[in-house]
């Protein structure tokens, strides 16, 4: 994703985001590297959510095998398409979630320290 796309992106906070992976939050809670593979699984969760729908209409072909075991096995085929497309840098989802997170982390100590 571009950074005028992430700039753009209702939400996005590039400078939280920079602080984190700058290593700047005082939070003791869970560290960045955990932050950001939150905001990668909630992205390939939804990937393959939309993938699922995708592929619901798709009949199983006998040129391929195809039948029951096809039926049987699709569900996790899509659940590995979403995790693989969020890995290789996905839609650009995990990068608002994990800045989202990052800024709900930030409330919490500013509450904390009150």
């Amino acid at each position: 994703m571009s950074d005028s796309m992430k700039l753009s992106t209702p939400g996005f906070d590039p400078q939280a985001l920079s602080q984190a992976q700058a290593g700047n939050l005082k939070n003791k809670g869970p560290n960045i590297k955990d932050v950001g593979k939150a905001a990668q699984e909630f992205e390939a969760v939804f990937l393959s959510q939309m993938l699922g729908q995708m592929w619901q209409g798709v009949e199983a072909d006998d040129t391929f095998g195809g039948g029951e075991a096809e039926n049987t096995w699709r569900g996790m085929m899509v659940e590995e398409y979403g995790k693989q497309i969020a890995k290789a840098g996905g839609v650009g989802i995990a990068d608002d979630v994990k800045a989202a997170m990052i800024r709900m982390q930030e409330q919490e100590q500013g509450k904390g320290s009150k």
